[in-house]
């Protein structure tokens, strides 16, 4: 049959199963990003230690069609530390009063990702709200290139604010904002400044 969407569903995912299928995860990293082989191949012996931090969940989007059911988006993250990379790089980026009202026992979306073939479909906000859903944490923090994606105006419209921007990674020329939300996340109703914290 032409012209019907594909069925969808989001799930959380066991860890086992994530680090079994981390490489198909990351194709889907390295398409919605932009990203080079090189880069996604680099990414995987990080992307498996991830899978041992504390408060490690991960959610799956899946697109079921004719030929079966296939990976279109993934999510996961944990509960960041001093002493992780991400942490210490955006401790670096706040300002001490940020840093100390956001940082402390905050979940990480470490990774969001939706196949550029399955966008425009909702898939990004069902992946980040079963992401974050009844987490214990206080907050949520992550970081996206800081431009006017898709992905950027979805955090801002579920309820995330700029803590960062314009802050560069090392090993990424683009510049990336950080931004942050209390959760549970509440969508903004019309109207509301993305800078309204």
């Amino acid at each position: 049959m032409t012209g019907t969407t594909p069925a969808t569903r989001v799930t959380q995912l066991p860890t086992g199963w994530i680090r079994d299928n981390m490489q198909e995860a990351l194709t889907i990293y390295g398409a919605a990003m932009g990203y080079s082989s090189s880069v996604v191949a680099g990414r995987y012996g990080y992307a498996i230690q991830h899978t041992e931090r504390p408060g490690f969940r991960a959610v799956g989007a899946f697109v079921s069609d004719p030929d079966g059911e296939r990976m279109a988006g993934f999510g996961y993250g944990y509960e960041i530390a001093p002493g992780q990379w991400w942490h210490d790089q955006v401790r670096a980026a706040l300002d001490r009063r940020t840093a100390k009202r956001w940082l402390p026992g905050a979940f990480e979306v470490c990774e969001l990702h939706v196949h550029p073939d399955a966008q425009s479909r909702g898939l990004g906000r069902q992946l980040l709200h079963a992401l974050v859903a009844d987490l214990p944490n206080p907050v949520a923090l992550l970081s996206t290139p800081d431009a006017d994606t898709k992905a950027f105006r979805l955090y801002h419209a579920d309820g995330f604010v700029d803590l960062a921007r314009g802050h560069h990674f090392p090993g990424d020329a683009r510049p990336f904002a950080i931004l942050g939300a209390r959760l549970p996340l509440h969508p903004r109703g019309p109207g509301l400044p993305n800078d309204q914290v």
